[in-house]
């Protein structure tokens, strides 16, 4: 089996003996190897691949005659687990990108559109930084780019010695460094006419060629919604990134959310929590009027055993802030009150910032500190 190693899925990138497929092999006094290979379908198009490889590296062997192969598949259980496996294996040997190492990541992912995530993404950002952090944006929304215009942030993305510089706005101590497509195109309004690949290349650009500072404390992803090909490709090239989920009260949009969920767990993304937009409308008069049901947001963290970060209001100062470039959570009212404690929480307690001092200089403070204290009780 030792020699079955060597051959590689080519789909999933893992060897045939790890993800579970070479089921057994025996070898005869004539010198013909019998090799039982389960694959993850019976029609696998890569099989002749696959095929060729085991040949090529068992007729090389002294003494063998003849290999013959019989073909299985995998059980429903083993497929889950040899792509788990696989998975995995991925997560580990991911490219180099230029976010630096302190940088937490945050993507902010939706089931589906309309739930209000590139809001909630530009309040959150605009809240880190007016508590002083420097706050990286990415519209990864390739197709439906909305970031620019909620931030306020106008311009063109240059390049300086390959490398794409980020339009910077600052707000209170911190600040923001934002890239889109939307500094790219001509007119706001423009279609972006593009298909799997070139998406993915255009997220790979700004994963790997953004000139991010190296204090960057967060960066904010804005995720298309849903689980197609940007949203894998990010897991697989960002594997140390954690996943916001945004729902509304509304039980299509939550089960919709959960399948983001499984998506960011299968490829072994942490889920920080769950946001509830549009949960009430208060009324002038204070009444409150659940417009899109009750409980979808609480449902949801209940159903992925995440806790929900809160529930932000309906308030017309949300979509007039996105509308103006100034984010609701700058302002006043209950939903800017939600979004900032939003923020804080995640700061303070469900991610908080990366200290640039690692462990070993942390632990030499502490011993100098203790050395003193030893030093003052000696002279008291």
């Amino acid at each position: 089996m030792g020699l079955l190693r060597g051959v590689i899925d080519p789909e999933l990138g893992s060897d045939i003996v790890e993800l579970g497929m070479a089921k057994g092999a025996q070898v005869s006094d004539d010198g013909v190897v019998v090799l039982e290979i389960a694959l993850t379908t019976s029609g696998c198009p890569l099989r002749a691949q696959i095929q060729k490889d085991i040949r090529s590296r068992l007729t090389s062997l002294p003494g063998v005659t003849r290999v013959k192969i019989n073909w299985g598949e995998l059980t429903q259980d083993e497929r889950a687990e040899a792509m788990s496996k696989a998975r995995f294996n991925v997560s580990q040997d991911a490219p180099a990108t230029a976010i630096p190492p302190t940088t937490k990541v945050l993507m902010i992912a939706s089931g589906k559109g309309g739930v209000g995530k590139s809001s909630i993404t530009t309040n959150l950002a605009a809240a880190l930084a007016e508590k002083g952090y420097a706050v990286g944006v990415m519209d990864a929304d390739i197709w439906g780019f909305s970031i620019p215009r909620m931030l306020g942030v106008e311009g063109d993305l240059l390049s300086v010695e390959g490398k794409i510089q980020p339009l910077v706005r600052k707000i209170g101590e911190g600040r923001l460094e934002v890239v889109s497509m939307g500094f790219l195109v001509a007119q706001e309004d423009s279609a972006l006419m593009w298909r799997g690949l070139m998406l993915n290349r255009a997220v790979q650009h700004f994963c790997q060629d953004v000139d991010w500072s190296d204090d960057l404390d967060y960066l904010l992803i804005d995720m298309p919604p849903g689980t197609g090909d940007v949203q894998m490709g990010l897991a697989k090239m960002l594997p140390r990134a954690e996943m916001v989920i945004i729902t509304t009260p509304a039980l299509n949009a939550q089960k919709v959310a959960a399948r983001v969920a499984d998506m960011g767990r299968k490829n072994y993304l942490r889920i920080v929590g769950v946001i509830e937009n549009m949960t009430e409308f208060v009324a002038p008069d204070g009444s409150r009027h659940a417009l899109f049901g009750a409980g979808g947001g609480q449902q949801l963290a209940d159903d992925i055993g995440a806790p929900l970060l809160g529930s932000i209001p309906i308030e017309s100062i949300v979509s007039a802030g996105g509308d103006t470039g100034e984010p609701a959570s700058l302002g006043e009212g209950d939903a800017a009150d939600v979004l900032r404690a939003i923020a804080t929480a995640i700061a303070e307690e469900y991610v908080p910032p990366m200290e640039m001092a690692g462990c070993s200089a942390r632990m030499l403070d502490a011993a100098i500190a203790a050395l003193d204290q030893l030093d003052l009780d000696e002279s008291a």
